[in-house]
């Protein structure tokens, strides 16, 4: 277990709670910064989460005593001054997570441009002595953001020349600071794993095109839909590999000429194989080889003259911008923002522009103008027709999507006498069920049928195993399952011992099982563990075994994510927006939530900074009698003297033996009597989720791609002379998971030194150093972190993979 200790009112920089990089020794105290004024604005288009990283500027800067200024309306407000620049207080931040656009709004602005316009705002953010600065935007804001920073000498001394400010106005303002936070649904800037918003719109297109699907279905349509993007094709690739696409066009990537009778051929052959729907996304702004644009409706026009299917065409437009934000939005969001204050508080008269980007699970400042270059030299690289060097400069995340898109894409279901492998892989799920399953068996069914394997598909766990339900899958067995919840191969909550070793020994034999991936939680990684363990006992284990972690509960050793986290936590966020409405409109009610994980505490503790909630506790963060008093009087003085009616706390279902969450609720209801009421909610199962998250669906589909390729490496190197594969290498039972920006093979055997078998507990847990963020966010004085000194350095540019 990673330790923990508390502190009164500060917070070690160099410890990295939240992806810190800051001086050595120095810390984050409670008011360090008293008397910096801080404005924050949103400029060019809205996106889901700009709210909660504006939130996060507030609540940080609150933290660090500084004065935080709203500029509304973007640049406008800015050289509009008056009213458009207002003092931000806590309060005035408080329900705004759960908001689509951005509630400070948004503008356009001509006067910015010119040299006078510049001049008013410079004189409207001296009048408050406003010299540090959050801007959230696109490439275009923040460079004009920059131009302004680099123009701020001049500009000051024109105003005092002119009489417009004084000089005492002049020497507290001599230098202007500027951070920056990409908001944008395209997803087109170079320099971080993930914009602000392009999740969220990922989940408009994918709820879009599920919905579109059941009538598609019902009637033998094809359907063409046009996604947002500009020039970046982000949205249209990651939504056609999570939705199960026919057909993608990108402007990064445009298809080979000839490509109207290529697309024909393949929608013809699927409808052969008895597909019943057709779905193509468009890029907005598609192009061929040539530079002509390709068209939703043009599209529409070759499918049915060509084939004579019905065609509809349907362009989603600002629908995708809309809605409010997934969590993952509302997370990234808050981490930036809480970075961009500290990156500010750091800043110094010398400090170059940075921006504020994402980097695997850590927020990190990287060059401001090094990425605004990088982002405008892929336009540059697809006006030049260089289409392999665009997709090299969106970076590693959209070269892995369209590598195994176009992996996927070109797949054909086997041709009946085609040559097939004499080795079977084998399938099964082994836990309890959770978004992602489904889009994994999927996946490696097609491609490992693809590459002449029989698939073994075991229902029921080991149950199925030992019983007989094992069947070939055949490639339109697994249709569709990408976008299913639940596992429908079924799954059982066992470990192998309980079944006997050499009983599953024998089966396997019996199956020549030359392959074997296990999808699933805490249960399928130890399984694997004790079935490699045996391998000198019993011959059938020693194949090559890959396990892949699927639980929403986030606990498998070797990977910073498991599949069906992302989909959970975008259930408990939608309820927990919900209870927030009900105990508005019921007026002073706190909510207690207990959430599911075993005695993980990641759900609570995402979900926590998800959903703006007061407290989370956890087992890993053990609570004590002192932090349930703190939180009462918390929630007083906010309720009473906040002016907010509503309090939200989290608690992880083993979070303490002794504090439940009915003595925790009872204790609220005791000590808030007269100030608020108390309810509390058990979300059980629901949390499961209904669909498949786009994260879960496309994770799942890329580990699949991944463990297939290493499956069929592995087997034919370990295969004899006399065809039987045979291994007792540690490297061939391994765990398949996401290791900060990659994902990796780690031998089972190397991550059980690392694992709390007794609470099914990696020991080491990344999303611990974000727990001083969510008490910080919500305004507590005192904040609890993890210690773990981490190397000063600086950030260079670098390709990033999400």
């Amino acid at each position: 277990m990673a330790s923990t200790s508390s502190f009164a009112g500060g917070i070690s920089r160099k410890d990295s709670m939240f992806g810190v990089l800051g001086k050595e020794g120095q810390e984050i105290q409670a008011g360090l910064y008293a008397g910096r004024c801080i404005g924050v604005f949103t400029s060019g288009g809205d996106s889901q989460g700009m709210n909660s990283a504006v939130r996060a500027v507030v609540r940080m800067g609150s933290y660090l005593g500084c004065k935080t200024y709203y500029i509304r309306e973007g640049y406008q407000g800015m050289v509009d001054g008056g009213d458009h620049i207002v003092e931000a207080t806590w309060a005035s931040s408080s329900g705004i997570m759960q908001l689509g656009g951005t509630v400070i709004g948004s503008a356009r602005c001509k006067e910015f441009r010119t040299l006078e316009g510049r001049l008013q705002a410079a004189e409207n953010l001296i009048h408050r002595r406003i010299t540090n600065l959050v801007v959230i935007g696109g490439d275009g804001s923040l460079t004009g953001a920059n131009i302004f920073r680099q123009e701020w000498a001049s500009l000051i001394q024109q105003l005092l020349d002119q009489g417009r400010i004084s000089k005492e106005e002049f020497k507290d303002c001599e230098y202007l600071n500027i951070v920056g936070m990409v908001g944008s649904i395209d997803n087109d800037f170079c320099g971080t794993d993930m914009t602000i918003g392009t999740d969220t719109a990922l989940h408009r297109i994918m709820e879009s095109v599920d919905t579109i699907s059941t009538t598609a279905s019902s009637h033998q349509r094809a359907f063409v839909l046009e996604v947002m993007g500009r020039h970046c094709g982000y949205l249209a690739l990651v939504g056609a590999l999570a939705t199960e696409a026919d057909w993608v066009f990108i402007p990064e990537w445009p298809p080979e000429d000839g490509w109207e009778d290529t697309l024909c051929k393949k929608l013809q052959a699927e409808r052969e194989t008895g597909q019943r729907l057709n779905v193509i996304l468009v890029a907005e702004g598609s192009i061929d080889r040539h530079g002509q644009p390709i068209t939703a409706s043009q599209v529409q026009n070759l499918i049915t003259s060509r084939l004579k299917y019905d065609t509809r065409v349907t362009v989603l437009g600002h629908v995708q911008r809309g809605g409010s934000p997934s969590a993952f939005d509302r997370i990234l969001g808050a981490r930036m923002g809480a970075e961009a204050v500290l990156a500010l508080m750091d800043a110094t008269p010398d400090t170059p522009a940075c921006v504020i980007s994402l980097d695997g699970n850590q927020a990190v400042r990287v060059p401001l103008m090094e990425c605004v270059e990088r982002t405008q030299q892929v336009q540059k690289a697809m006006d030049q027709k260089n289409f392999e060097e665009a997709v090299r400069l969106r970076g590693k995340s959209f070269m892995n999507n369209l590598q195994t898109y176009r992996l996927l894409s070109k797949l054909e279901p086997p041709k009946h006498g085609s040559v097939q492998h004499t080795k079977k892989f084998a399938i099964m799920n082994i836990g309890a069920p959770a978004c992602g399953m489904n889009a994994v068996v999927r996946s490696f069914v097609r491609l490992s049928l693809a590459q002449g394997y029989t698939v073994l598909g075991i229902h029921d766990s080991f149950d199925g195993l030992l019983y007989g339900r094992v069947k070939p899958m055949s490639w339109t067995e697994v249709q569709g399952w990408s976008g299913r919840g639940g596992s429908l191969l079924g799954t059982r909550k066992v470990l192998a011992k309980q079944y006997g070793l050499k009983n599953i020994a024998e089966k396997m034999k019996e199956y020549e099982i030359s392959g074997l991936a296990i999808v699933g939680g805490f249960e399928a990684y130890h399984s694997a563990l004790q079935l490699a363990e045996a391998r000198e006992e019993f011959e059938a284990f020693c194949i090559p075994i890959i396990v892949i972690p699927c639980t929403i509960s986030n606990n498998v050793p070797g990977s910073d994510f498991s599949l069906g986290a992302d989909t959970a936590l975008n259930e408990i966020t939608d309820i927990c927006d919900r209870i927030k409405q009900s105990a508005t409109g019921t007026k002073r009610r706190v909510f207690v939530v207990e959430t599911m994980g075993g005695y993980c505490g990641y759900l609570a503790t995402m979900s926590g900074l998800a959903g703006g909630a007061d407290a989370a506790y956890i087992y890993e963060d053990k609570v004590s009698i002192t932090d349930l008093r703190d939180d009462v009087f918390h929630l007083k003085n906010k309720i009473l003297n906040a002016g907010v009616q509503r309090g939200l706390v989290l608690r992880n279902e083993y979070a303490s033996h002794n504090y439940t969450t009915d003595f925790i609720e009872q204790l609220f209801c005791e000590e808030g009597k007269g100030v608020f009421t108390c309810r509390k909610n058990v979300l059980g199962h629901m949390q499961q989720g209904g669909v498949p998250s786009v994260f879960d669906r496309n994770y799942g589909t890329k580990l699949a791609a991944k463990a297939v390729a290493k499956l069929a490496h592995q087997v034919e190197e370990c295969t004899g002379s006399d065809g039987k594969v045979y291994t007792k290498d540690p490297g061939t039972a391994t765990l398949l998971g996401m290791r900060k920006r990659t994902m990796e093979f780690t031998p089972l055997e190397n991550l059980s030194v690392d694992t709390d078998f007794e609470h099914r507990l990696p020991k080491d847990q990344w999303w611990l150093k974000l727990r001083p963020l969510l008490r910080i966010l919500a305004k507590h004085t005192e904040a609890k972190y993890i210690t773990e000194s981490i190397p000063e350095s600086v950030i260079e540019l670098e390709e990033l993979d999400y």
